[in-house]
């Protein structure tokens, strides 16, 4: 592993090596078996050093966007419980807050840094770790945070069987190999990033070269400096390489695949990205709940439509039902796709309810997403009926921006709907109901000033009601289909 900006490099010995002397240091420090780590950090080589660590132990890490305000990261250390925390200088006094708000004991921090205690402090442990017993498909390795189909984020359980079994099933399709040098630009906290590219490249013994965040010319770049071979990507970067001028400053004919996931691609984009680069451009789909890869296109295949998901990876079984009778459907007909498999999540943290509303009592989870599989069995996402908005691959819930406007004084009632973007997929729109005067910027900057950057309102809209089915839920399709006439 590579650090992009620095040239530091992590060897898959000192990786191995640093993970035993970590666990060390963090079982003389008495982490146990069941503890919770969270790690609120960009990308760096010593991010899969301390994920590894923890699992190690038996522990459960807890991943976080550096994005997030202290009351974001506060919120889920509560509500999973962490005991330790690892972050960045730059994201230190972020995280000494929360820690102190929601109880961790430790804060650790990676590099440099006169505050919290110095990763490498856990880096220069001496001897071996404890053995644990581990019990593969019950006991949870890592706990990231996801809206599901709706509501606010919830701690996804994910085991060590789920983890291996996904990257199993992901390997052989993406056909990565031992000499691939990947992109480790899409965030490690992100179950995309986490699996397809940090926990695959060391499985296959790949080089990934990190970045702690997308800029278009510092990762072309990379990309030519490297020679990288294998990218992962979500669509809004496949515009840029698609669109951009940038481009053709940089040689990157290293390049073999491009493979973009976390939210839909076009198939038009897909053809031109890929013929600019002269290398396949293809997708795959997945959830947080399923460690995430469910369907993929086989890397090197027959080519077909850039616009499919194309057909689900190994041991995972697939189904097309109706929305309203849950029957089966058949080729071509479009319903809710429904997946079964190893890689299906054990379920939400401490939301026994939560789980059940998602995967029924034959084990299949309700994916919330609309789609069809044609006579080959390739599959199509066309609609979602989940409520999740996906901001450049990443995931805002409604329902947690809602309640941050709920929180101004002036304003009645809120909804919040996507709207259509070309660079970003999709950004949220409010529709507030106000008790008194309010400017629609004054709105704006209350919400930028409480949440992650990315989860920003981009436009605010004042009605005189928000529109609820008699049980009161907000009936948001409502909503959508209002701005789509206008």
């Amino acid at each position: 592993m590579v650090d992009g900006t620095s040239g530091r490099t992590l060897t898959y010995q000192g990786w191995a090596d640093g993970v035993r002397r970590v666990a060390t240091g963090l079982a003389a420090r008495g982490f146990r078996k069941g503890d919770v780590f969270a790690i609120y950090s960009p990308n760096v080589p010593e991010y899969a050093i301390a994920f590894h660590a923890v699992s190690l132990l038996g522990g459960t890490n807890t991943t976080i966007s550096p994005l997030y305000t202290v009351t974001e990261l506060s919120a889920q250390l509560k509500d999973s419980g962490a005991r330790c925390l690892v972050t960045v200088p730059a994201c230190v006094e972020k995280a000494e807050q929360a820690a102190r708000d929601s109880g961790v004991s430790e804060v650790f921090v990676f590099g440099e840094t006169e505050r919290g205690t110095p990763f490498g402090s856990l880096l220069a442990a001496e001897g071996h770790p404890p053995v644990v017993l581990i019990d593969p498909r019950e006991d949870v390795v890592v706990i990231p945070y996801s809206s599901g189909t709706t509501g606010l984020p919830k701690g996804v359980m994910l085991t060590h069987y789920n983890l291996v079994a996904n990257i199993l099933q992901t390997a052989g399709v993406l056909g990565l190999r031992e000499d691939d040098v990947m992109l480790g630009v899409l965030p490690f906290f992100h179950i995309y990033g986490m699996t397809v590219i940090m926990n695959l490249a060391l499985h296959v013994g790949a080089t990934v070269v990190t970045m702690p965040r997308f800029d278009l010319e510092q990762c072309l770049q990379i990309l030519q400096q490297y020679r990288v071979t294998f990218a992962n990507v979500v669509p809004p970067m496949v515009l840029a390489f698609a669109k951009s001028p940038l481009v053709d400053k940089y040689d990157l004919s290293s390049l073999r695949t491009v493979f973009s996931g976390a939210a839909p691609l076009k198939e038009n984009l897909a053809e031109e990205a890929s013929t600019r680069l002269g290398c396949h451009v293809v997708q795959g789909y997945g959830m947080t709940e399923t460690s995430p890869v469910t369907h993929a296109t086989l890397v090197g295949g027959d080519r077909i439509s850039g616009a499919s998901i194309g057909p689900p990876v190994p041991n995972t079984e697939v189904k097309v039902v109706d929305v309203a009778s849950h029957a089966e459907l058949g080729s071509n007909e479009e319903g809710e796709i429904c997946v079964r498999g190893p890689q299906v999540m054990r379920g939400y943290f401490n939301r026994p309810d939560a789980t059940a509303a998602m995967i029924d009592e034959d084990g299949w989870l309700h994916t919330g997403d609309i789609g069809f599989a044609d006579e080959h069995g390739r599959f199509f996402i066309v609609d979602r009926l989940k409520e999740l908005i996906k901001y450049k691959g990443m995931q805002i819930a409604p329902a947690e921006l809602e309640a941050v406007l709920l929180a101004h004084p002036s304003i009645a009632d809120a909804a919040v709907i996507p709207l259509a973007d070309e660079e970003a997929g999709q950004v949220p729109k409010a529709f507030v109901v106000l008790k008194s005067e309010l400017a629609p910027a004054e709105i704006l900057e209350y919400v930028a000033a409480r949440v992650a950057p990315y989860k920003k309102l981009r436009s605010v809209e004042v009605t005189d009601h928000i529109p609820k089915s008699p049980s009161g839920k907000i009936l948001r399709r409502v909503l959508v289909e209002r701005q789509r006439s206008t």
